[in-house]
């Protein structure tokens, strides 16, 4: 049985492969560079997003070090 299961995964990965390679490629056919003003607000939310994680950590690192 052991040696069953392993015939069937060793049949199935060239075709799980191949079909990676196709999705991968249908994506890079279907996507397209962002203008800059999409880009410069994709930037805008992310640095954003990560200052205020910056922040709060940064008042939970003051707040434990003044508490305990």
């Amino acid at each position: 049985m052991e040696e069953e299961v392993q015939q069937v995964v060793e049949e199935a990965q060239p075709g799980r492969i191949k079909r990676l390679f196709k999705e991968c490629a249908r994506v890079l056919r279907i996507t397209k560079k962002p203008s800059k003003v999409d880009y410069m607000n994709t930037l805008k939310v992310t640095s954003l997003g990560i200052g205020l994680i910056g922040a709060l950590g940064f008042i939970i690192f003051l707040l434990r070090q003044l508490l305990f």
